[in-house]
């Protein structure tokens, strides 16, 4: 575990974190463009969900006690092998404890676990109309490569993506 700070633990996500991450994560698929799900997750989705996330590609929650401010992720970037050094990385922050450095301290460390994995560069790509995440992506160094023009589409309006990239 790291301390993060005041209070807030940065620490891997555990299979008892998995109904406060499926809450955090599903008031974004229900009520916002930041993920391109459109179905909820149920809390064993979300338990297969940290399962597969260990090694190389971890999930990490932010907790002051017993709660989950938020959590983030890195995952492949794709399948193909010659893809194998780099890594996207996922952020969300509970609204309740937004603007507070939580999504920062997540960010930084994912970018540390990425770093000490030996990856040569992480990738975000960030739903159209977040701009608080475009913000906190270049903060922690990663700049605008590139925006995919409606690549999906959500409540009834076509998306892009911003993709960021920062080099390892």
């Amino acid at each position: 575990m790291i301390d993060a700070g005041p209070e807030i633990l940065i620490r891997r996500a555990t299979l008892g974190d998995a109904e406060a991450i499926a809450d955090i994560y599903n008031a974004e698929v229900t009520t916002s463009t930041a993920v391109f799900d459109i179905e909820p997750r149920s809390t064993e989705a979300q338990r297969r969900w940290i399962g597969d996330r260990t090694g190389a590609y971890p999930a990490i929650v932010a907790t002051i006690g017993d709660e989950v401010m938020g959590f983030g992720s890195l995952s492949r970037y794709r399948d193909r092998p010659a893809y194998a050094t780099t890594v996207e990385d996922s952020v969300y922050v509970h609204r309740d404890h937004r603007g507070l450095g939580v999504g920062r301290r997540l960010l930084d460390h994912l970018v540390a676990l990425a770093s000490d994995h030996g990856f040569h560069t992480v990738i975000a790509r960030v739903a159209d109309g977040n701009a608080g995440s475009v913000r906190l992506h270049e903060a922690c160094g990663f700049a605008v490569i590139s925006t995919e023009r409606e690549v999906g589409r959500k409540f009834g309006r076509w998306l892009d993506v911003v993709v960021l990239q920062r080099m390892l």
